[in-house]
């Protein structure tokens, strides 16, 4: 197997493997032992070709009965049911659903009766969330007090505009959450050695966090820049008022393991999707 290329200086992720199936979790959510999630890679499915092997998406022209397999086979590894997995509609909002029994099957199962969504919470145990990745950021929150979860994208566009807080506000609406209760993990994405953007981008962003927003970036000689998403997303939910011993940042880079990850900035839209998965599992 193609050996992984981590960053250094970030919190290890676990890389599991199960029934051939290839995944990512965060030590911090296992060790609460109130969670089953995952961060899928491309092994361990049974799409071919662009999709291989294990892609999430219905609508990127993958085999509906390969995506569902492997929908199947994660399903089975986390130790849900595929029948309780309730799935985001993402287009860069900062839109949060409230996931309730009702919503059970959509988007895997049966058809979504919603759009514009790119943040899931519940507080119902069983259901899991799952929300789609080729470079952007997966948000997982955790609040063990009221027990209820939390799953985001965030790509850059959803960051400067404060995803990780609009999740954490209506998770505090919903169930009572307070952000100094919570475990935050912001899952594998694009590196900032890897994600150049334009000058409107670190624009938006100076806009947005003010002085913070210089240790978020830095200019190349061509003019363009070099931004940390990771640490953006940090920032945000630090300003939200998590702890910040209570923020885990991943270690692995969608962009530097093309073999292992899709990645739009590799490849384009000619692949799968990635996916991140979180549940809650009942008590004992």
């Amino acid at each position: 197997m193609t050996k992984w290329k981590r960053k250094a200086g970030a919190e290890q992720l676990l890389i599991r493997n199960q029934d051939g199936v290839c995944y990512l979790a965060f030590p911090a959510l296992e060790e609460t032992g109130m969670v089953s999630h995952s961060f899928s890679t491309r092994i361990g499915g049974v799409s071919e070709g662009r999709f291989a092997s294990m892609n999430f998406s219905f609508s990127r022209g993958d085999d509906p009965e390969h995506v569902r397999e492997n929908y199947r086979r994660m399903a089975q590894v986390l130790g849900v049911e595929m029948d309780q997995m309730v799935v985001s509609y993402q287009t860069h909002t900062t839109n949060v659903r409230v996931v309730t029994e009702e919503d059970a099957g959509k988007g895997v199962l049966r058809e979504r009766d919603y759009q514009d969504v790119d943040g899931l919470i519940t507080n119902v145990p069983g259901m899991t969330l799952v929300t789609f990745y080729a470079d952007c950021v997966p948000l997982y929150i955790l609040d063990p007090v009221h027990r209820a979860i939390g799953l985001s994208h965030s790509g850059w566009r959803g960051t400067v505009n404060r995803m990780g807080k609009m999740t954490l506000e209506a998770m505090k609406r919903e169930y009572g959450t307070e952000p100094s209760e919570v475990i935050v993990c912001i899952g594998p994405s694009i590196c900032q050695d890897c994600f150049e953007v334009g000058g409107e981008v670190v624009e938006a962003f100076d806009h947005e966090f003010g002085e913070a927003s210089r240790a978020l970036s830095y200019e190349k000689p061509n003019g363009k820049y070099q931004l940390d998403l990771w640490r953006a997303n940090r920032l945000v939910f630090e300003q939200a008022g998590v702890p910040s011993n209570q923020i885990h940042t991943t270690d692995i880079c969608t962009h530097c393991n093309p073999e292992l990850l899709f990645s739009h900035r590799t490849v384009g839209n000619e692949r799968g999707n990635l996916a991140a998965f979180l549940s809650l599992k009942k008590k004992q």
